[in-house]
């Protein structure tokens, strides 16, 4: 056994070593994150939705539970919480969200506290629940609402839907469930009957074009028209695929996005429109 003065961190031995990693690695969010929609108005290829959300809330109407079904990519998250934003903005005007306002800010950067976003695949059982069913009963601490989002709820053991299924059934008033899920039919029937349903789409292939060309702009890439449509038949209406793909061919052209490298990396221009 190796006695603890050969620790790496001990401050006689650590001037003897090279480290491996010399330099901190440059923290750079990915593409997706940063370009990630604050607004409804910025939400590409969900106008049924997000129209419909912003009318709502801007009326008072506002919903005890959502449930966004979809397929990976298209904002069912995004629009989680751009939901708690809007319930919680201090200054929204008909249902839109300033994103300037504190409680905004606070939800941008993941540091409000009443917006509360759980990992159903991780966090599915009953015991998670219970916990829940528990804390929502504490009034929010920042704003109006506390908004509970519970991704990939189909990931949640029957039991757990029951336990969910109690607090659905008599919310406290100053409580929002958003359930997001890939496989809505796996969600149980009496959970969905208590939740107002939104079926998201795929992204349309000129909408996942224009909006790759508006982050080429901002980033300052310059960028070949057919690239931007190789990427966007690859990614098959998932917007979240675009452009992570986006990022990654930009990082192997350095500085440029053209066909020549997409096809290089991904072998799709040839690819039919889906």
């Amino acid at each position: 056994m190796h006695d603890r003065s050969f620790l790496w961190n001990d401050a006689a031995l650590a001037p003897r070593l090279v480290p491996l990693y010399p330099r901190r690695v440059p923290e750079s969010s990915a593409l997706y994150r940063r370009y990630r929609p604050q607004t409804f108005a910025a939400i590409v290829g969900q106008e049924h939705v997000t129209r419909t959300l912003k009318n709502a809330i801007g009326s008072g109407q506002v919903a005890h539970a959502y449930l966004l079904a979809g397929s990976r990519g298209i904002g069912k998250t995004t629009i989680a919480r751009l939901i708690a934003k809007a319930v919680n903005c201090t200054k929204a005007k008909d249902g839109e969200p300033c994103d300037r306002c504190e409680n905004c800010v606070a939800i941008r950067d993941g540091t409000f506290l009443d917006l509360i976003e759980i990992d159903a695949a991780s966090n599915r059982g009953i015991d998670e629940m219970r916990d829940l069913r528990d804390k929502v009963r504490f009034a929010p601490s920042q704003g109006q609402y506390k908004v509970y989002v519970i991704d990939e709820a189909h990931q949640l053991t029957s039991e757990a839907f029951n336990a969910l299924l109690k607090t659905l059934e008599e919310p406290p008033p100053h409580v929002i469930f958003v359930l997001a899920t890939t496989e809505s039919g796996k969600i149980p029937a009496t959970i969905v009957s208590r939740t107002q349903r939104f079926d998201l789409r795929r992204i349309p292939y000129k909408g996942v074009v224009a909006q790759l060309a508006k982050i080429c702009e901002q980033e300052g890439l310059t960028c070949e028209p057919a690239a931007l449509e190789a990427i966007a038949r690859h990614a098959q209406g998932s917007l979240r695929d675009a452009e992570s793909v986006l990022d990654m061919v930009a990082a192997f052209s350095e500085g440029g996005v053209k066909l020549a490298d997409v096809d290089e990396l991904l072998g799709v221009s040839e690819w039919e429109e889906t």
